[in-house]
């Protein structure tokens, strides 16, 4: 028999993924005990107080009113082209740059990831982000022989540490022609911190100046999946702004999602979208973009973009969903609020929070406290360098009362460590 029948490039561990592993583990004891004993901060979707996925009524009903024929048919292998000028403003609103923009629509905000990834770095390259990252960053990088590669997210103040930003961005530049950093920002996932105004005019002056060698590209990727669930709409998106007038060396590509702000996870819909000053770069993005759509997953689901389109393009509609949309962003920032007032209470050190589905907390051996967490019947997710917990998904009661058992559980965990030491 042969060894394997999987190719070598495709050869993966054979590891089950954490965060599904943990949330069965909270599926069960809520199946055994009942939701009101469990705390189940895995979820990384918005649910009501019993846990259920809340759906917004203006997007679904947009949906269903739709012609089967419109869900059913093909998209353009682009995106619909009404799409593709609704999602701009929906991603950018008044803070659109005076730039070359085009965008190509994508299942999610994962697949304007993989364009990006695969269409502007080469085979070998470093990628850089932060040491706090959503975790399918290396899978998708991997999977096209990239590497991932991190700087310090925070600083002993627990401001963002640009120094170590600098220091990882140079030296990317001193190995490789093209410098691709993600930035998850607004409302990191999993800190909930949003990178400041004044930290973006650090980064942008850095790349400009990295760009004054022509043989350079500098690529920044800005992950905005959460950014509709950031308190401050308007003001959130004015660091757009900022990538008017860049030389044409430095390519700005958002990956935007519907998944979040239109609760529409499993409808798959997002897009990739790319500022430039020059309009044969923005030109080469999009055809560039489109042969891989071709090439991956061919064309996007056309029913959610019809949503998208008809809900951003009518006033009406889209202010009854602004209106319903706030009455669960309120409800997020309330849950966030208790739980970093009652961490604060119980000096339980968390990480700095501004907006988002969750919150992080750094700690020595996150899989043992993840662990032991579940004896009190609390599920979160571990991480590299600590614990997120999803507050999107746990009541503001609950979320009252998890700082201290989790603080407890750190306690007992590195009692247990210092005995075996």
């Amino acid at each position: 028999m042969p060894e394997t029948m999987v190719a070598k490039h495709a050869q993966w561990p054979r590891v089950a993924d954490p965060i599904f592993n943990i949330s069965e583990k909270a599926q069960a004891a809520i199946k055994s005990l009942g939701k009101e004993n469990v705390i189940n901060a895995t979820i990384g979707a918005l649910t009501d107080d019993d846990g259920n996925i809340i759906t917004l009524n203006t997007v679904f009903d947009e949906y269903k009113s739709l012609p089967n024929s419109e869900i059913a048919a093909y998209a353009s292998i682009a995106g619909q082209k009404d799409y593709l000028e609704a999602v701009k403003k929906a991603c950018f609103k008044d803070s659109m740059p005076d730039a070359h923009i085009r965008a190509v629509a994508t299942p999610g905000g994962s697949g304007a990831i993989k364009l990006a990834v695969w269409n502007y770095t080469n085979e070998g390259d470093e990628i850089l982000t932060s040491d706090w990252f959503w975790s399918p960053y290396v899978s998708i990088s991997e999977e096209v022989g990239r590497k991932v590669t991190t700087y310090q997210l925070f600083n002993e103040y627990n401001n963002f540490n640009f120094n170590s930003f600098r220091e990882r961005f140079l030296n990317i530049a001193s190995k490789q022609e093209r410098i691709f950093t993600i930035l998850n920002t607004p409302a990191h996932n999993p800190t909930g911190y949003s990178v400041p105004d004044n930290d973006w005019d650090k980064i942008l002056n850095l790349s400009k100046e990295v760009a004054q060698n022509p043989e350079k590209k500098i690529i920044l990727f800005v992950d905005v999946a959460y950014i509709d669930f950031v308190k401050d709409d308007d003001g959130c998106r004015k660091f757009f702004e900022k990538f008017t007038n860049l030389p044409e060396n430095i390519l700005v590509i958002v990956g935007f999602s519907m998944s979040k702000g239109f609760t529409a996870y499993g409808m798959r819909m997002g897009a990739a979208i790319c500022i430039s000053s020059s309009e044969d770069v923005a030109e080469q993005f999009y055809y560039s973009c489109v042969h891989s759509c071709r090439a991956n997953w061919s064309n996007c689901n056309r029913g959610p973009m019809k949503v998208l389109t008809n809900i951003i393009n009518n006033p009406e509609k889209y202010k009854e969903y602004m209106d319903e949309k706030k009455i669960y962003k309120e409800m997020l920032s309330k849950r966030a609020e208790v739980f970093v007032e009652e961490a604060k209470k119980c000096e339980l050190d968390i990480l700095p929070y501004i907006d988002g589905f969750f919150i992080s907390i750094p700690c020595e051996d996150p899989k043992a406290v993840s662990e032991e967490l579940t004896k009190d019947n609390v599920f979160v997710v571990p991480l590299k360098r600590g614990l997120r917990f999803a507050v999107c998904a746990v009541s503001e009661e609950k979320c009252a009362i998890a700082p201290s058992i989790i603080k407890n559980a750190l306690e007992r965990v590195r009692g247990q460590m210092l005995a075996r030491d």
